[in-house]
């Protein structure tokens, strides 16, 4: 499944309005999880919209499994759709809600009783099966709207900011379920703007943002584009002066700045030299490090590199 394409956006615009949603926005999306990462308002929801068929498109194009997004109900028993919002019928309990959307999609009485038991139990919601929606948690409401996104067992699963209302645990239990569903099969698309959250479930992530795609692939690859500008490290150290006196001269270190008595903060353009240098030149030196961070070396600011 290595070259497979699960969604493909080329140039795809959608408008509300004087407002852009999406914005010639190009990216692939490959098989496994993929993280779609971006600040509120970027596009992701709109995104989602379109792919599940409730928008259309102003231009461009968007195939999900090769099948274009709009006017093409056939996909959509391989889809699986958790929304951001949680407009559920509440008067109803889990049980019947997700019954009532398998009858509505196709599904035999017996057959939606029994997917309905197993989802609700997947995502530890089956003990609760009789009770109202109404009364139910951000948290518990968030597990429902997944079991039915996964009832009906789809190929591609889209996860609109899942783990909103989550408490700890929950994140936990979800992320472990994410990656499990991948295992067997299952092609997750996550959104978040909580970044180090898609950080700790794929690697792979296309970041959008005013409704482009500003980069997409392996993390570890977009990483890269860092070095095009200098990256800050955090040095710990019970001799700063001396530290920074031993650091100052080399070609690789852009800046120095003392953060607080045992803090310097160092820029370098070069941050896999310095950081090979480093130990042995602060051995030799006689300075004491007890603690080196890179800042710069995380999700969270590739995403506000190239949104710069």
């Amino acid at each position: 499944m290595s070259g497979t394409v699960i969604v493909q956006a080329v140039n795809a615009s959608k408008r509300y309005g004087e407002v852009l949603g999406l914005n010639g926005f190009t990216a692939t999306f490959g098989p496994g999880i993929t993280g779609l990462v971006g600040p509120n308002g970027a596009g992701k929801s709109t995104l989602f919209r379109v792919l599940t068929g409730q928008l259309r498109l102003d231009a461009g194009q968007l195939t999900l499994l090769g099948k274009e997004s709009w006017n093409t109900p056939e996909k959509n028993r391989a889809l699986g759709f958790c929304p951001d919002h949680s407009g559920l019928y509440d008067w109803m309990n889990p049980q019947e809600f997700v019954e009532a959307l398998l009858l509505v999609n196709g599904f035999g009485p017996s057959e939606a009783a029994e997917r309905a038991r197993r989802a609700l139990d997947t995502v530890g919601m089956w003990e609760h099966r009789q009770r109202k929606i109404r009364g139910f948690s951000k948290g518990m409401i968030q597990r429902v709207k997944l079991a039915q996104a996964i009832a009906h067992d789809p190929t591609v699963l889209l996860l609109d900011e899942p783990l909103n209302g989550m408490d700890p645990v929950g994140r936990a239990d979800l992320l472990a379920l994410f990656k499990k569903l991948a295992s067997e099969g299952c092609h997750l698309i996550v959104s978040s703007h909580v970044l180090h959250e898609v950080e700790r479930l794929t690697s792979q992530i296309v970041m959008i943002s005013n409704g482009r795609a500003l980069a997409e692939g392996n993390l570890h690859q977009i990483r890269e584009l860092l070095d095009q500008h200098p990256h800050t490290i955090q040095l710990e150290t019970t001799t700063p002066r001396v530290l920074a006196r031993l650091l100052a001269d080399r070609p690789d270190v852009t800046g120095l700045t003392f953060a607080a008595p045992q803090v310097l903060m160092v820029q370098t353009a070069q941050p896999d030299e310095f950081f090979r240098y480093l130990p042995e030149a602060a051995l030799k030196e006689g300075v004491n490090l007890t603690g080196v961070r890179s800042l710069d070396d995380n999700l969270e600011a590739v995403f506000r590199f190239l949104a710069r």
